[in-house]
């Protein structure tokens, strides 16, 4: 397979799977498109003509029937993730999944006990990991650079929320939009989180509310080596998507600032501006989309460990149970409470 393009197929044509589709296309040599579903077929179609994919069907059995398709990516709705993964083990296809693997954590162990089983690579898709403001944080931590890290503060909050409708089916705001923040916490400290608080409101929306979730919180971590994070989340941040993320640590701190359009500072006799920063996570994360399907495709091609396992995708869920959990009831909540009513034995 080293000597050959991975032909990878993809389900689900909306925006992750066109992100995907297009850094196949025009960003991989060593790596092509080579099928896209979508019960939508239309928009299936539109995005095989845009990316150049020969095969389009409305139907998964399309891929994992494929013989001549090594891999696939799954970036369909968060609810048929754990079934399409253990379909594709069984077919033997190498998987990338989109965030998280699932809702419930018994869903997730039998997904990853059949990616075991199968032999078959696995990577779930946190980006942010890929992102080089973030990869040399988690530098400067394993390297020693800032010693031991003591504090940690990550803020990450939209420039607006979205529709309630998909509201409804998120998991909610833990599992939905702060979980790439649980799972950045784990990867910049390479630690274990052993328990969560959170508080939290609706501040933006009324109707957020009233489809069962929030909109604004603010989480504390507590790590097994003693280290301590604090997430702030938010719905809506008027003046645009503010990704920020500081490590205090024994010997230093290091601290990671917003992206902006351009680096013009606008100076006049009444003020000092710049433009707002990168509006979303499209336009912020372009190349960490692009770096992790790098590292898939690599891990594949070289048979190596991927970068994000299947037990990052497990934990990054469990902190977001924990989370939920806490600020139902109103206190902190170690992970081990959550993980003794469903208990995993597999990795992957």
């Amino acid at each position: 397979m080293a000597e050959e393009r991975l032909r990878v197929g993809i389900i689900g044509a909306g925006r992750i799977g066109k992100v995907h589709a297009e850094t196949l296309a025009f960003r991989m040599q060593e790596a092509e498109p080579a099928a896209i579903v979508d019960t939508n077929l239309a928009m299936a179609e539109e995005v095989a003509k845009r990316y150049g994919i020969a095969k389009v069907a409305a139907d998964v059995d399309a891929i994992f029937s494929d013989g001549k398709i090594d891999a696939v990516l799954i970036c369909s709705p968060t609810d048929t993730h754990a079934d399409l993964v253990i379909r594709a083990a069984a077919a033997g296809k190498h998987i990338f999944c989109e965030k998280p693997i699932d809702h419930s954590l018994a869903k997730i162990d039998r997904a990853l006990a059949a990616v075991g089983k199968a032999g078959v690579k696995f990577q779930v898709g946190f980006n942010r990991r890929f992102d080089a403001n973030f990869v040399r944080v988690r530098k400067s931590v394993t390297s020693g650079e800032i010693g031991t890290p003591h504090l940690m503060h990550i803020i990450s909050r939209d420039p607006g929320p979205p529709p309630i409708s998909y509201i409804k089916v998120s998991g909610g705001i833990f599992l939905d939009m702060a979980i790439h923040d649980f799972d950045m916490a784990r990867f910049l400290t390479g630690d274990e989180v052993e328990s969560v608080y959170t508080a939290a409101a609706v501040r933006v929306d009324p109707e957020i509310g009233i489809a069962g979730d929030l909109d604004t919180a603010v989480t504390v971590l507590k790590f097994a080596g003693g280290a301590i994070a604090v997430i702030d989340n938010s719905r809506k941040a008027v003046y645009g998507y503010d990704q920020r993320v500081e490590i205090l640590g024994s010997a230093g701190a290091i601290a990671t600032e917003n992206l902006f359009p351009n680096q013009a500072v606008i100076s006049t006799a009444t003020e000092i501006r710049r433009d707002l920063p990168l509006n979303f996570f499209m336009e912020r994360y372009t190349e960490s989309f692009i770096n992790e399907m790098r590292a898939f495709v690599g891990a594949v091609l070289r048979d190596e460990a991927t970068q994000v396992s299947g037990n990052d995708g497990r934990a990054a869920v469990l902190i977001a149970l924990a989370a939920r959990k806490s600020y139902d009831e109103g206190r902190p909540v170690s992970l081990s409470e959550v993980a003794k009513l469903q208990p995993s034995t597999v990795l992957a």
